[in-house]
């Protein structure tokens, strides 16, 4: 899954981010409620972490934006450091799926989360991403590629998933760092390292290239591709 945790609290995020990594997840984090709602607005995620105490935007106030100015159906795990009956059903009006209370088991966030992920696929049903005989489902985050399956790390991994998502438009380098590192891209040249893991891991022997490199614009993912480019 892709999973967003929103938590200033940064012992808490830590262990967060540490564990649901370990458990093969891509996680996003956000230290404050602002930074919360632009990223769970800009990026597509399978579930959101919410606490409730963040400093600029309230949880209750992101999960109440989320739902009633973006609309959009993520599932939310709130976390709350108040037990009241109360205050949980606060956190339910404003759009919540579910809570859990500091201090909690990771075990049970994890649990949860995949939990409300599959509700909501079995609501909406999975998104299987495609392109020729390239696949991505963004509900197991496999991929595969003329039945093979593909390896891709975490950041490789958003690099495909953004890109497919706006085939057949080109993507800029501004929108795809945007994607991946939010507002705080990378001094160095990642960006051209990771895309030329993702271009070695798509294409194999014999198979047409499905990424390609524009000059001056950014990337792009289709199955012939007229327009120059410097792979």
């Amino acid at each position: 899954m892709r999973i967003l945790v929103i938590e200033d609290n940064r012992d808490i995020a830590a262990n967060l981010f540490d564990f649901l990594e370990a458990k093969s997840h891509i996680v996003d984090l956000a230290e404050d409620g602002l930074s919360g709602l632009h990223l769970a607005t800009t990026n597509t995620y399978d579930a959101i972490v919410l606490d409730v105490m963040l400093p600029g935007l309230d949880g209750f106030s992101v999960c109440r934006r989320l739902r009633q100015e973006a609309h959009l159906a993520t599932p939310v795990l709130m976390l709350t450091a108040r037990d009241s009956l109360d205050d949980k059903i606060a956190g339910l009006e404003s759009g919540a799926d579910d809570y859990v209370v500091k201090p909690f088991a990771l075990r049970e966030v994890e649990t949860r989360l995949r939990t409300l992920a599959r509700r909501a696929q079995g609501a909406f049903g999975p998104a299987v991403l495609a392109l020729a005989d390239l696949t991505f489902d963004t509900g197991t985050y496999q991929v595969n590629r003329n039945g093979r399956p593909l390896e891709l790390p975490p950041i490789p991994l958003k690099l495909l998933e953004a890109l497919l998502r706006a085939t057949p438009r080109a993507v800029s380098r501004a929108e795809l760092e945007q994607a991946v590192w939010g507002d705080s891209p990378p001094d160095s040249d990642a960006l051209r390292a990771h895309m030329h893991i993702l271009r070695a891991t798509l294409d194999g022997p014999g198979e047409p290239p499905l990424l390609h490199t524009l000059r001056g614009i950014g990337y792009r993912l289709a199955l012939d591709d007229a327009m120059p480019e410097n792979r």
